[in-house]
């Protein structure tokens, strides 16, 4: 029996690039665009020299190494308190999860510069903790809690935490519970059950949020700059302040192109190491 002849494509495309279109070109004028002109401006405002600017200004150097330690910190904190709240989301009550899920979402839905500013209400010398501490009889002086780089991890992992949440909760709800009811019916205990089969398998989804909230976090502006203090300098301040102060708009560019090439460099070396593919979410089969 001959199988009959696949249609032919009117005017040679066909109608899934016709609807991919819109979305290219989007993603090339939103994404590819801006940073074609940031390199543009870094290599001829004035000359290429402003990298050699940029990468030997002792500011710029002690700058990544702060924002490097800030981002490190502010991943672990991100995924010692991401991993129990995914668990809890992934295997709890009915009621449990609509209350945890429905405050990551409230979490999502509310501002990055509103809880900025709550915190820096509730760290504040006469803020709502020192005030409770005062008005205890604890402490007799307001504790150094804001302008400090603990103000800076605490601010940073509220707002980062949803995002390692949820990648976490999608790798836990993706075990198939069939997995762990094994283990238990051949005699393993619920301590064994998760060190030995749901850790090892939620790991990627630990590994993409990790890595999602590092490199956020290396581009974070607002959160340091409100609750930091001025001698810790981090990437995204001393971008703004060769732009819009010092007005070296190609110095700052330049900057911007070598935080760019260091994100790179991240994904390279974490996906050398732990897959790429797995980082992304990318099974075999979808490919």
């Amino acid at each position: 029996m001959t199988t009959p002849p696949a249609p032919r494509r009117r005017f040679g495309v066909d109608f899934a690039t016709v609807l991919a279109s819109p979305a290219v070109l989007f993603g090339v004028a939103v994404f590819l665009v801006p940073v074609i002109v940031i390199l543009v401006r870094s290599l001829t405002d004035p000359s290429p020299a402003t990298y050699a600017d940029a990468v030997t200004s002792d500011i710029f150097l002690r700058s990544i190494w702060t924002t490097f330690r800030m981002a490190v910190c502010v991943t672990a904190v991100c995924l010692l308190v991401s991993y129990p709240y995914a668990w809890a989301l992934a295997r709890g009550p009915k009621a449990v999860r609509i209350v945890l899920l429905g405050a990551v979402l409230l979490s999502f839905w509310t501002s990055t510069l509103v809880r900025t500013y709550a915190w820096q209400i509730l760290l504040n010398n006469t803020g709502v903790i020192n005030s409770f501490l005062i008005d205890s009889g604890l402490i007799s002086d307001p504790l150094p809690l804001i302008r400090t780089d603990f103000a800076v991890y605490v601010g940073m992992a509220h707002i980062l935490a949803p995002f390692t949440i949820l990648t976490l909760y999608t790798q836990l709800t993706s075990i198939k519970p069939e997995v762990e009811q094994a283990a238990a019916s051949l005699g393993a205990s619920p301590t064994s059950v998760f060190w030995r089969i749901t850790l090892p398998l939620s790991l990627p989804g630990a590994a993409a949020g990790g890595v999602l909230v590092f490199i956020l976090s290396l581009g974070f502006y607002i959160t340091p700059e409100v609750l930091g203090n001025s001698r810790e300098l981090y990437l995204g301040s001393v971008i703004v302040q060769q732009i819009q102060v010092l007005l070296n708009s190609g110095t700052g560019a330049a900057m911007s192109i070598v935080l760019l090439v260091m994100v790179v460099a991240v994904l390279l070396l974490v996906g050398r190491f732990v897959g790429l593919g797995r980082i992304l979410g990318i099974r075999r089969g979808d490919r």
